[in-house]
């Protein structure tokens, strides 16, 4: 009887840390992101690098004004480079 009880508080635990770990993954991968231009090293771009390349990783200079990497939304003009500040639309 008390081998049962404990298998089925264990089982109830694991069950919980479970859902637990779950909903905090699931919270983590909701954050809003947005397109941040002029912020990315040469090569590591997401795609749309502008002319010249044809999608992620192709940019050929550290911060390509219309090279764009996914950030978290409300960030993108705090990013500071050597350049500026990133961008929400392509630069010229």
């Amino acid at each position: 009887m008390k081998s049962t009880r404990a298998a089925l508080a264990a089982t109830f635990a694991l069950s919980l840390t479970v859902l637990a770990t779950s909903a905090h993954a699931g919270s983590e991968q909701a954050k809003p992101q947005e397109k941040c231009f002029g912020v990315s090293l040469a090569g590591k771009n997401d795609c749309a690098a502008g002319p010249g390349t044809s999608c992620a990783a192709t940019s050929k200079v550290d911060y390509q004004g219309d090279a764009f990497v996914m950030v978290d939304k409300g960030t993108c003009t705090t990013i500071k480079t050597p350049k500026g500040y990133g961008a929400l639309k392509a630069k010229s």
